[in-house]
């Protein structure tokens, strides 16, 4: 795999890791006008996105088995991308109905972040177990590859969770912010896609 090429794993492992945790915090601002912003909703927010992320990691390395490619890795983060785009949407009306039948903060925001984040949140936990396998050439060096994907992917997770706390919540609206990330997850996905190179 050239240098450009492995750039592009880590840079969409380490975006990753950003997008991730940036959609988690903004979870708990939309799901906060109707079911408050207590440790319980904290506790199913936070619980969704850990059941999403472990499954992505199985599914994730399932995946890489069969003919692993930088190409498929950008379709995984565009597919990520594409499965958040509802949040901006329908996440209001999807609140309300909840709220309307389930109106305890602990069940209700469980319910509500689950039919919102699940799914991307799984493909997004693909992500890391594929790029490992795209970085692994020799089986030698394949914990020092592991260790270096998840450092960037913890990385980015940091800068997700610190970025959008301290300084894209004071500057955009929720649902730019959402628009911003998909965005750049649509971007970065292309270009993975359009290099078009299968690891062997």
């Amino acid at each position: 795999m050239s240098s450009l090429r492995k750039t592009l794993v880590f840079l969409i492992a380490g975006w990753s890791g950003f997008f991730v945790m940036a959609i988690e915090l903004l979870s708990g601002r939309i799901l906060a006008p109707s079911f408050g912003n207590s440790i319980y909703v904290w506790g199913g927010v936070i619980t969704v996105f850990m059941l999403a992320l472990s499954i992505g990691y199985l599914l994730g390395g399932q995946l890489s088995i069969r003919t692993p490619s930088l190409r498929k890795l950008g379709f995984i983060l565009i597919g990520a991308a594409l499965t958040t785009m509802p949040v901006i949407i329908w996440s209001d009306v999807l609140i309300d109905l909840v709220f309307n039948h389930i109106s305890d903060p602990r069940y209700g925001s469980l319910l509500a972040s689950s039919a919102l984040f699940f799914i991307p949140t799984i493909i997004s936990g693909c992500v890391s177990p594929y790029a490992i396998r795209l970085l692994v050439t020799h089986l030698q060096a394949s914990g020092q590859s592991a260790g270096l994907l998840y450092f960037v992917s913890t990385f980015g997770s940091a800068a997700g969770t610190i970025g959008t706390s301290f300084y894209l919540v004071l500057f955009f609206e929720v649902n730019q912010i959402f628009s911003g990330l998909i965005l750049i997850s649509l971007l970065l996905g292309g270009i993975a896609v359009s290099l078009n190179s299968t690891h062997e």
